[in-house]
């Protein structure tokens, strides 16, 4: 038997989908943009590679691929560079493998929040935007 629930309504959940998945980029993206030293700051303190250069990716990334995901503009594409990106933060900014104590179990949670939404990423690029998007005219 098939699950047919939401089959005559996936185009408006891969739109759903796509709002919640970009929630957490578009606002932290613009928070990096708007609170550009801070960002450049924190990078220094992960020890990201060229601090505001890494920043800059990160605004980037987070805020204009966020932005194009949320209307689904390059859908497919976008979605496979933002779980890449998604990866090397989790690795780069939550190694909490060489950590202890609370910020250990902090940044374990992030990282594996990272993992985690690399897998809605990745289905995303699979499905593609659906129907209410760029990509679709």
């Amino acid at each position: 038997m098939r699950y047919t629930l939401f089959e005559n309504q996936k185009d408006t959940v891969l739109l759903i989908a796509r709002i919640l998945l970009m929630v957490l980029f578009v606002m932290f993206g613009w928070s990096k943009l708007t609170g550009f030293s801070g960002t450049v700051a924190y990078m220094t303190s992960t020890g990201a590679p060229a601090p505001e250069l890494s920043a800059a990716i990160a605004v980037v990334m987070e805020l204009v691929v966020g932005i194009a995901l949320l209307v689904g503009f390059y859908t497919r594409p976008l979605a496979l560079l933002l779980a890449l990106y998604t990866l090397g933060t989790a690795i780069i900014g939550h190694h909490y493998w060489n950590m202890t104590g609370a910020v250990q179990y902090d940044n374990m949670i992030h990282f594996y929040k990272n993992i985690s939404i690399m897998g809605g990423l990745l289905l995303l690029c699979v499905t593609g935007a659906g129907k209410y998007s760029i990509d679709r005219r």
